[in-house]
């Protein structure tokens, strides 16, 4: 994939996010739900659920052809080769309101938009390993604007889907150390599957790291659930990072107002103070990286023809739940959410830090 369509996904994605990632809070109003929410009652897609043990099931995979996984900005080498088993899960690419599950044709918007998730996101990964990230028959971003039984059936059936895929990914992984990962819609299915296919069984030894991204997660009330301890040191593994990024000042009240209003995986309360937050740039739960620590921040040129990897643009402090942003933040193609909210740049502005992350926690799972 040419590199000017990886500077229109900055775009889109925003775009994107606006529209759906933290809708499940209905931070948009009563109007917003109108405007898209799926019509009608929820009724289980026309499209089957993919076949998993074929290449055409996946939109990243070993062996398969024009991988956007596989993508590095210039001067980075792609790595690892099979090292370790990525499985990651795309956010939310599903925009319309037809169905309450986005059905699985090839080619169209759906599409394009979910290939420029992988490849801008999972792309942190591949210095250390071949990433597997499943077509799934993702739940409408309307599906988070309001609590009902169509909307939780819609999830029901896309994590259903995502955990289908990493039964077989557990196959065709081997006995090769993992790395999950996510973000938005993604991460909570991740949450989902750290629960039931993770927490308490064999495979946990394996995990390397779980990259829980632009979603809460309780340390009080969700974390003991999830199997596997917060990342406490830059050079742990088996554990999990978590953050969602704001710049000063944040109002991150749309996200928390309904959230603290349900209750954890444990049935506790949840607070927004008590939110894992990880430091992407230090690695250590509630740590503070200055700028010149940052390993790189994915950023477009002017004449939006290339993109390229800069160091030491923005370093991040935990504050209060939240992984707020230090130092002079770049000029991107669309501003943040409302809130200071820059939760489509989760991965793009700490891409450089992951990669070195995930290669740390690599080395500490060998050990």
């Amino acid at each position: 994939m040419c590199a000017r369509r990886f500077l229109i996904a900055v775009v889109i994605m925003t775009l994107l996010v606006v529209a759906g990632a933290f809708a499940i809070f209905e931070w948009g109003g009563r109007a917003l739900i109108s405007q898209a929410v799926p019509k009608g009652h929820f009724q289980s897609p026309a499209t089957a659920r993919p076949d998993y043990s074929r290449a055409e099931s996946w939109v990243a995979r070993p062996g398969l052809d024009n991988d956007p996984s596989r993508w590095t900005p210039g001067g980075i080498d792609t790595g690892a080769g099979g090292a370790v088993a990525v499985f990651y899960i795309h956010p939310t690419t599903y925009l319309t309101m037809a169905a309450w599950n986005a059905p699985l044709e090839p080619g169209g918007d759906t599409e394009f938009r979910t290939r420029l998730f992988v490849q801008s996101q999972a792309s942190a990964f591949n210095g250390v390993g071949e990433v597997w990230a499943p077509r799934y028959r993702q739940a409408a971003y309307g599906a988070f604007l309001l609590k009902s039984d169509d909307a939780q059936k819609a999830l029901d059936l896309a994590y259903n889907d995502v955990a289908v895929a990493f039964d077989e990914f557990v196959k065709e992984a081997g006995d090769r150390p993992i790395i999950l990962a996510g973000h938005s819609q993604g991460a909570l299915h991740l949450e989902r599957l750290l629960r039931e296919k993770v927490a308490g069984k064999p495979i946990a030894k394996r995990i390397v790291a779980a990259y829980v991204v632009g979603w809460p997660i309780s340390t009080t009330a969700d974390l003991g659930a999830l199997g596997l301890p917060p990342c406490a040191s830059r050079d742990q593994a088996g554990c999990i990072l978590s953050w969602m990024t704001f710049a000063d000042p944040p109002n991150p009240e749309f996200i928390f107002h309904e959230w603290a209003k349900t209750r954890g995986l444990n049935g506790g309360e949840r607070r927004q103070q008590e939110t894992l937050c990880v430091n992407p740039i230090s690695g250590v739960q509630n740590g503070a990286a200055p700028p010149d620590t940052n390993a790189g921040t994915l950023i477009p040129t002017a004449n939006l023809q290339s993109a390229t990897l800069q160091q030491g643009l923005v370093g991040a402090h935990c504050r209060n739940g939240l992984l707020i942003l230090d130092g002079d933040i770049p000029s991107l193609p669309i501003p943040p959410i409302p809130g200071n909210n820059y939760h489509v740049y989760d991965y793009a502005l700490f891409w450089g830090a992951i990669r070195s992350d995930a290669e740390r926690r690599l080395a500490a799972w060998h050990r």
